[in-house]
């Protein structure tokens, strides 16, 4: 696998969590799996091997000299791809003015690296890319690796986790990367004047895989495809979507070690006691217990529905709820969030920040989590909080339409909301369904117990990438080799047809 991160070397979302679990899930199911990411700043490392002091990488005109360091974690070797010039930053892909400028060449010479670490050190079957970090490979591999024969015909798997990101630059980083001037075409990676990597990815690739079924079926859509629908339609022959799992030694309410308190399907009384620790935590109004509290971990931003909370805000907060808020994102929404909790100090508080033990603490003492995203590729907040009884009030869009159904009383099927419009009051509608069930306490048990029932874990999804594996490398390897019948005492020639 070559990815930008991975748990828990590096991470700045959910793509971290998938690389650094699905190789677990195939190693349990025995498969030989290594993966390729840079070694940022804050990668720490014990005790690593120094596998390359110095590996050759052409980039450009020139040439980069960047060591190779490895671990083995359960199983699975992690290779760091070391270039302090390049990776010792103080974020992954930017700061506070933007993208960092040279992201061309730091994930050109990650892509590279990888490559050569393929030819020299471990020779797969398969190459599994993810996102536009990675997306040269299987442009690499097809142009100018395509003679190359260690790697050369190595079938390559691409997968999609968020197409609104996609590496987009200059003509002028296709001789900074040195990448041939015949790739910058309409069906190669130009688009609309620009270099495209994510593009390139997309059409070098011999399959394509995004991170839930139903956000496969939009990425083909003009809404959701970010200008690239049309090659996604004209590639879905090879395009499929499997939904991410969990890596329940993280997220499991009876053992995470974050809680107050720890506690089971069997016997919930510790989340009461996780929420009152967690309205101290955010300085609310501790005697509100019996109030519903809602919780949100995201990035603030408008496609992660922010706006529709600052269309609808004095309508939720007229309701008698409180609302606890952990992220960062866009100014304005982080000012937002920093409004609201001055103008409603009972009922709202926020942490502009990111912090993994206070989200733990967020999935467990909520009563509702909400997520109203304008797009969502797969979203996992939703699904850890159906293990921590905390009921998901979602948009229908990708994976969350994926994994909530909506609780119907009559038949006590479903594990929380969701709605379709993208309007402030259609959010509304939702809230309103989900606080109106939380005041019947049979239908809220029943329903929290349904949502943490729901197994998620990796299992399922591992397999289901092993077929997709197999599939892809029996589509580029064609037919197996046919010996042609000969006379007696003549050349015995084979063919195979790739």
């Amino acid at each position: 696998m070559v990815a930008s991160e991975a748990v828990p070397f590096s991470k700045t979302g959910g793509l971290a969590d998938v690389v650094g679990a699905l190789p677990q899930g195939l190693r349990a199911a025995g498969h030989s799996v290594a993966v390729v990411v840079p070694l940022y700043r804050m990668t720490r490392l014990e005790n690593p091997d120094t596998v390359y002091p110095s590996l050759t990488v052409p980039l450009g005109s020139g040439l980069r000299f960047p060591s190779v360091q490895a671990i083995t974690r359960d199983g699975v070797r992690f290779y760091f791809v070391a270039d302090p010039e390049l990776y010792d930053r103080p974020a992954l892909y930017g700061g506070p003015s933007g993208d960092y400028p040279d992201n061309a060449e730091r994930f050109a010479t990650l892509c590279r690296a990888a490559l050569e670490i393929a030819k020299l050190d471990f020779r797969p079957d398969l190459v599994h890319c993810h996102d536009w970090q990675s997306a040269l490979a299987p442009v690499l591999l097809r142009s100018l690796y395509a003679r190359c024969p260690t790697v050369g015909q190595v079938p390559v798997l691409f997968t999609i986790h968020n197409l609104g990101y996609q590496g987009q630059f200059g003509a002028e980083a296709l001789d900074q990367i040195g990448l041939p001037r015949d790739l910058f075409t309409m069906d190669g990676l130009e688009f609309y004047g620009k270099v495209n990597l994510l593009k390139g990815g997309l059409v070098y690739a011999d399959a394509i895989n995004t991170v839930s079924r139903g956000y496969a079926r939009e990425i083909q859509t003009p809404e959701y495809g970010f200008g690239l629908d049309g090659l996604l339609r004209h590639r879905n022959q090879v395009l499929s979507g499997i939904l991410n799992g969990v890596d329940y030694s993280h997220w499991d309410p009876a053992t995470d070690k974050f809680l107050a308190a720890n506690y089971t399907l069997e016997d919930r009384r510790g989340k009461r006691r996780c929420k009152k620790d967690l309205l101290e935590l955010f300085g609310l109004p501790a005697d509100k217990l019996d109030r519903p509290l809602i919780g949100i971990v995201s990035r603030l931003s408008a496609q992660k529905g922010a706006d529709l909370i600052a269309q609808v805000a004095a309508s939720l907060l007229a309701e008698d709820l409180s609302l606890v808020v952990l992220g960062a994102g866009d100014a304005v929404y982080e000012e937002l969030f920093r409004d609201l909790a001055r103008r409603y100090p009972t009922q709202v508080a926020v942490r502009i920040a990111y912090d993994d033990a206070v989200a733990h603490k967020i999935e467990a003492g909520a009563d509702l989590f909400l997520m109203p995203s304008r797009y969502e590729p797969c979203g996992l907040n939703q699904i850890y909080s159906l293990k921590y009884g905390t009921v998901p009030v979602v948009r229908a869009t990708g994976g969350l339409d994926d994994t909530v159904e909506t609780y119907n009383p009559s038949t006590g099927k479903g594990n929380g909301f969701k709605f379709s419009e993208y309007t402030g009051e259609a959010m509304m509608g939702a809230v309103r369904k989900a606080l109106a069930t939380y005041r019947t306490p049979e239908d809220w048990a029943r329903l929290t117990a349904n949502g943490m029932r729901q197994d998620f874990s990796w299992d399922a999804s591992a397999a289901q990438y092993i077929q997709l594996y197999k599939r892809t490398i029996e589509a580029r390897q064609g037919p197996k080799p046919i010996e042609a019948r000969r006379p007696s005492g003549a050349k015995i020639e084979v063919l195979a047809t790739t």
